[in-house]
């Protein structure tokens, strides 16, 4: 056997960060924010957001790359929103494609407390984030940064732990 064949795989290195001064920035500095937390091998993404409305969610080649990492085992995708009343309008797509990923997904409400000061936010378990800090400007960080991912989840992790299970997949009624 070969030196070459023994040593282990090296981690990817993960593109270079998108610069966000635009709403179309943002949209693709969260397409890079997924790619980079997929091929560095994230078990867990967090999405956090007041409104959703501007997410891809509905972007074919995002949901196809989702749906191969949560074919992966120990997968979980979170999202953290104000509400989600606009999801179904604005990501139809996304909404019949989380019914067959909703083992592998939940869907969290901040309180009302917390819910006005919700960062927009893209986060995995490692060192990925994508922070829109600036939502009239479209002004925000895209990074690899092990503290910063550090100090976002901390904060949303105290937000998730006052927050309520929500949007559900199957609503039962009379």
């Amino acid at each position: 056997m070969s030196e070459e064949a023994s040593a282990p795989a090296a981690a990817p290195t993960p593109a270079p960060a998108p610069a966000i001064a635009s709403q179309a920035d943002f949209v693709a500095a969260l397409r890079w924010g997924f790619d980079t937390a997929i091929v560095q091998g994230a078990r867990q993404i967090s999405c956090v957001a007041p409104s959703f409305e501007i997410w891809p969610w509905s972007d074919a080649d995002l949901l196809r790359a989702l749906t191969d990492w949560l074919r992966l085992p120990q997968r979980r995708l979170v999202l953290l929103a104000a509400a989600y009343d606009d999801v179904p309008r604005f990501h139809p797509r996304f909404v019949a494609w989380r019914r067959d990923w909703a083992h592998a997904m939940s869907f969290w409400q901040a309180p009302a407390e917390m819910a006005a000061e919700l960062p927009t936010l893209l986060l995995d378990d490692r060192a990925v984030s994508v922070h829109l800090a600036d939502a009239t400007h479209w002004r925000g960080r895209a990074l690899v940064d092990l503290r910063a991912a550090h100090l976002w989840r901390e904060r949303v992790d105290a937000v998730l732990q006052r927050s309520e299970t929500a949007f559900a997949v199957n609503t039962l009624g009379l």
